[in-house]
């Protein structure tokens, strides 16, 4: 980790900079894939599932009976842990279910507002080295909590062509309805355009490579919502005089592990705390099997000396990380003046990866500063709110004037028109 001491507001903006390729570099590598997938579907689609993965697949839709053989290669402990961390996830999600919100705002003027769920919905599933079908309990569950009609997955194949069994298994577990073995752009634009045999959806979610990251935002040019710009990792600390080093320098490395373009951020107001974490850093570093790619993130990463509490936070604040760990003694002054995280882990014995798996939050958040204006993927992210209104005779006499004035306001006659008529009607029958 690249070390600095005291630096100046005016230079954060530099300092903290992301790792990332800009949209515009990677956007006419997207826009190829996405043209030549909408044009022409299965086809495209395999290959470039050959060109980027290296394999030839004759069909990318997963059979019922290999979904169901999927259980037999998952380890029992590993069943009961998927089976904790899945009641926790379901538990936390299902107490976001609101109740139908309704007002009378003038006598007679009913207004109420519903919620109902998107109806199809496509779920990416990063693959690869790191087959994470803890991301398949993030998204599928609430997603089927909401009621979604079709939810389909896509996740890269691994070597062998075939999607890891853990994904499968956690899939059927949580309701997901289609499986595909496709990743990458491609997958993206099938799920955008809608393919021979693989369905568009109305709206996109989960984490990915710079890659998807861009390709997620162009399926907004065709009408398709996503949940947010969920590039790769990102993991900052506030470790003050009171952190256990051994536990910062952990949680660190287990962002940095995720990919080389992954990047984590440690700020203290300790010169004791950086010198000790970075050590820690070191022994850790060379005990794990990923190494190679943790090292690659870590020097991309960051270790800032500040001079106090208030620097800490607006620092904080500007970067808006994607994870949190606060570790402090003064914890209520930097959660009350925290604005801009996707998620918030507090205390030595919160690490990240909690998060990531079985405590019950969503570990699918924003990244690359998005923590500004986007949250992380909750029950209302599979939803949208409507509203309806049922006005009597006495409310369009209570607010029918209004809108009369207001309309012949914006020279808009048909809208005054449309009240002028309904009114007259009714002071006749008067």
């Amino acid at each position: 980790m690249e070390q600095y001491k005291y630096p100046k507001s005016d230079d954060w903006e530099q300092l903290l900079k992301r790792p990332t390729a800009s949209y515009e570099s990677l956007e006419a590598t997207v826009n190829e894939i996405f043209s030549e997938v909408k044009n022409k579907g299965n086809a495209a689609v395999a290959k470039y599932t050959q060109l980027f993965d290296g394999i030839e697949l004759d069909t990318f839709q997963l059979s019922q009976k290999t979904i169901d053989a999927a259980e037999e290669n998952v380890s029992e402990a590993l069943k009961k842990a998927i089976q904790l961390a899945k009641e926790n996830i379901q538990r936390f999600h299902t107490a976001q279910i609101t109740s139908k919100i309704t007002v009378e705002t003038t006598q007679g003027v009913q207004c109420w507002q519903e919620k109902r769920p998107i109806q199809k919905v496509g779920l990416y599933i990063p693959g690869g080295s790191a087959p994470l079908f803890s991301t398949v309990l993030m998204l599928a569950i609430p997603a089927t909590i909401a009621g979604c009609d079709e939810i389909v997955l896509c996740t890269p194949p691994n070597k062998q062509g075939e999607v890891e069994p853990v994904i499968v298994y956690t899939a059927a577990l949580c309701g997901v309805t289609k499986i595909f073995t496709l990743g990458g752009i491609q997958a993206i634009a099938a799920m955008t355009f809608g393919t021979e045999t693989i369905p568009a959806v109305y709206k996109l979610f989960g984490p990915g490579n710079q890659f998807v990251t861009v390709a997620k935002q162009m399926a907004t040019k065709y009408g398709v919502a996503i949940d947010m710009p969920a590039g790769p990792s990102e993991l900052l600390v506030f470790a003050d005089d009171s952190a256990n080093t051994d536990f910062v320098a952990s949680d660190l490395l287990s962002q940095a592990e995720h990919g080389a373009d992954s990047q984590v951020v440690l700020v203290t107001t300790s010169e004791a705390i950086q010198k000790q974490v970075a050590m820690a850093v070191a022994s850790q570093l060379n005990d794990l099997p990923r190494k190679e790619i943790a090292a690659k993130a870590m020097a991309n990463s960051k270790s800032v000396l500040v001079e106090n509490n208030e620097q800490a936070i607006a620092l904080i604040n500007a970067y808006a990380p994607e994870h949190f760990i606060l570790i402090a003694t003064n914890e209520d002054y930097f959660l009350k003046n925290l604005h801009n995280a996707g998620s918030v882990f507090i205390g030595n014995y919160t690490p990240e990866s909690a998060g990531d798996y079985a405590s019950g939050t969503n570990h699918t958040l924003p990244t690359n500063g998005y923590a500004r204006q986007y949250s992380g993927v909750h029950l209302d992210s599979f939803m949208k709110s409507m509203t309806f209104q049922k006005i009597s005779e006495k409310g369009l006499l209570n607010i029918g004037p209004a809108i009369e004035t207001m309309a012949a306001a914006e020279g808009l006659q048909a809208h005054k028109n449309s009240v002028t008529l309904r009114l007259k009607s009714l002071r006749n029958e008067e």
